[in-house]
């Protein structure tokens, strides 16, 4: 009887399969590294980084635009709104390593407003990115600028970054700023400054 060439891959006893091609990948990490990926303690690890790899970066699957339909609202209001302490959790693009912290929206309607809500969104859809936190500090104010054409929109993010507290040069308590600053509050001094005094003990 002529025996099939085709091989098997033999699966050690308790261990199932990884059900997506992220866990395979994982798993041959695991290996590279030098681990073990049929001991105990691993075998659903590579599952498990799958699945928290896709709910950190979920918003790649969300579109802006469906989440603020049904949330811009006509309202004759012209001072300034501001929402403070928004947490964020991200992966820094360069080493995918967790970067964290907190943003501050601050925008002056135009005839139109953004419910609450919606501005917390904004963040979560663009932190659960690969990312740089100057960039999603931009993103956020474009959104917001291009959803409601306000007078001006000011972003402030205040983050600590892994990649600095675990590898390379490891300061541990080192915060990163970034700001945007678009119509009225990049133009307007006395906007920009009330704006910044207002979340200044929360940086």
């Amino acid at each position: 009887m002529q025996k099939s060439s085709a091989t098997v891959k033999m699966i050690p006893m308790g261990k199932t399969e990884p059900e997506s091609p992220i866990a395979s990948q994982i798993e041959q990490i695991l290996l590279e590294i030098g681990e073990d990926p049929s001991r105990d303690g691993l075998l659903k690890t590579p599952e498990r980084v799958a699945k928290a790899l896709r709910d950190l970066t979920a918003g790649y699957q969300t579109d802006v635009t469906s989440v603020l339909n049904g949330a811009l609202f006509d309202v004759e209001y012209d001072d300034m709104v501001i929402v403070k302490d928004i947490e964020f959790y991200s992966l820094c693009e360069h080493h995918m390593l967790p970067f964290f912290g907190r943003i501050h929206v601050a925008y002056i309607p135009n005839g139109k407003v953004i419910g609450l809500s919606k501005i917390p969104r904004i963040v979560d859809i663009f932190s659960k990115r690969l990312q740089v936190q100057e960039r999603l500090t931009q993103e956020v104010a474009k959104t917001i600028m291009e959803a409601i054409q306000p007078q001006g929109v000011g972003v402030v993010a205040s983050a600590r970054h892994f990649c600095m507290m675990m590898r390379g040069v490891e300061k541990q308590y080192s915060d990163t700023v970034t700001s945007t600053m678009l119509g009225s509050f990049r133009n307007n001094r006395e906007t920009r400054t009330e704006f910044l005094s207002l979340i200044q003990n929360h940086l």
